[in-house]
């Protein structure tokens, strides 16, 4: 039947109880999309700039204002609201669907940009966000009360957005990465806009029909040609960012892997964030392992937090009496790339497919918790403290646990960053295990591609002198060993570094992130 000319469409569609479902079947699929372009933002911003807790907080805090703002606006639309639904949708796919990939492309561009891009991407997706849910109010409202319509709706928001925030670590962000996921979060954008279309046709113009079509088809195809082309696009604005070319990326529930290679000078990145160089990781690892090793009579039971790469590994079986090595690693993906990956293996000289090595992917700090095993040694080789999560692994908390994990003679050691870079976050690590009672030793060596680093013993005991094992090393010699202890007057310990980081006030992320953002 031809549609009337002379048709009044300005006002809200009459809907039916099939209509009224449908639309209830998009609030659902609205929402998990605006949660998870929230998480997305927050969670590409945590991995490029790292402090994950203002990141966090950031985005949340624009999403929330900017949904805020949505809503005001919606007061002004009176008319055809089925019509601007289904803008906002197209809309709202636009800027959230190519909001992870213009993200990556300010990072690797044009960084000082980044936070302005990244709130304006925030703002815009929060404003379409916040008109989506009145607008759709009052559509479902046409047949029944508004507090009914409002309290369906807004139950099945907040479902969605559960799904969401549990579909986005478990399942999205593993398989298919952030830029990926934000495309697919597009594409379900603009099917609720295309189904809308199809089931209220007849409520609708034939020009506004057709226009919203044309509309809905481009985004789509945006969507489309953005998650095909996706991966080859983040990997060439990825390689902007390192001076070696990438061989090998992952992305993890927990972490962005990126291995580079320049001729002898293999590297690995975890967010970013440097964790060895080939040609020099040598230096770092002999001064984290060996001078602890001096401490305990008997080096039989070793347990490594951290470490999944296999370096540390590497040194404690060169020596004869270590009977059994547990690798405690959180991320599957990195001790299953120390275990394959030939580069690697030839590296560590295939120290983690050893029998006397156990692998154990878990939380350290969980481990450490459930644990009633005794070692004679623990080496922690974990990320810098530069969120609050990772804060925990350098608690008061977290060292009185590892106390009653050690043998009577034994004693564990921990990377603590850089005593020049982050003067006051390596001496309030230390300051946070002579808290629990233990004895600390401070040490620092020179590694060419971090700078000065620094490591940090506790031993129950007052410990015996630091000595050099009888094995062939590359770096650490007596002499070596003795200007590790020597602290010059611009890194050593200053009495306005004294506090103490634990569970309940987690002071050192907040230093750490204030030091090495001076030098930055």
């Amino acid at each position: 039947m031809a549609s009337n000319p002379t048709q009044d469409y300005s006002s809200a569609p009459i809907v039916t109880r099939r209509e009224r479902t449908i639309l209830l079947a998009a609030v659902f699929i609205i929402s998990i999309c605006a949660l998870t372009y929230e998480l997305i933002v927050a969670t590409l911003s945590s991995y490029l700039l790292g402090d994950s807790i203002t990141q966090f907080s950031f985005t949340i805090g624009f999403f929330l204002f900017a949904m805020g703002v949505g809503s005001l606006l919606s007061r002004r639309i009176k008319r055809h609201t089925l019509r601007w639904f289904i803008i906002v949708e197209v809309s709202i796919a636009i800027f959230g669907g190519t909001s992870a990939i213009l993200l990556y492309a300010t990072f690797s561009t044009v960084d000082i940009y980044y936070y302005l891009v990244m709130m304006s991407i925030s703002l815009a997706i929060g404003i379409c966000v916040g008109l989506e849910i009145p607008l759709l109010t009052r559509i479902v409202a046409d047949r029944g009360a508004l507090s009914t319509a409002l309290a369906d709706v807004l139950s099945i928001d907040y479902i969605g957005a559960l799904v969401g925030s549990l579909a986005f670590p478990v399942i999205l962000l593993p398989l298919l990465g952030v830029t990926q996921t934000a495309f697919l979060m597009g594409l379900f954008n603009v099917l609720v806009a295309a189904l809308c279309l199809h089931t209220f046709r007849r409520k609708l113009s034939p020009t506004w029909t057709s226009r919203l079509w044309i509309a809905s088809g481009i985004a789509a195809a945006i969507m489309l040609i953005g998650a095909v082309a996706s991966t080859d696009v983040v990997r060439y604005l990825e390689q902007q960012l390192y001076a070696s070319n990438i061989i090998y990326t992952e992305q993890t529930p927990y972490q962005r892997i990126v291995m580079t290679s320049s001729g002898r000078d293999f590297r690995l990145y975890l967010n970013g964030n440097l964790q060895f160089s080939s040609i020099d990781e040598y230096r770092y690892h002999e001064v984290l392992v060996h001078p602890v090793m001096s401490i305990p009579r008997s080096h039989e039971r070793i347990l490594v937090l951290g470490g999944g790469d296999g370096f540390v590994a590497r040194e404690l079986l060169k020596y004869e009496d270590v009977q059994e090595i547990i690798v405690v690693d959180l991320d599957p993906s990195i001790t299953e790339l120390a275990v394959n990956s030939p580069i690697l293996q030839r590296l560590t000289l295939n120290s983690m497919t050893d029998s006397r090595v156990t692998i154990v992917n878990a939380d350290a700090y969980r481990y450490i918790q459930e644990s009633d095993e005794l070692f004679n040694v623990i080496i922690i080789d974990l990320p810098d403290p530069n969120n609050e999560s990772l804060s925990k692994l350098y608690s008061d908390t977290f060292y009185r646990l590892l106390q009653q994990r050690l043998t009577p003679d034994g004693a564990f050691v921990t990377q603590a960053t850089s005593p020049y870079f982050a003067r006051r976050s390596f001496w309030i690590i230390a300051n946070t295990i002579e808290s629990t009672g233990l004895q600390s030793i401070a040490l620092h060596t020179y590694v060419p591609t971090f700078g000065e680093w620094g490591f940090i013993i506790g031993t129950p005991r007052t410990p015996p002198e630091l000595t050099v094992p009888d094995i062939e090393l590359r770096y650490l010699t007596p002499d070596v060993l003795i200007a590790t202890r020597i602290f010059d007057p611009d890194i050593a310990d200053s009495a306005e570094y004294d506090g103490v980081n634990t569970l309940n006030n987690p002071i050192l992320p907040r230093f750490y992130v204030q030091d090495w953002r001076h030098w930055n």
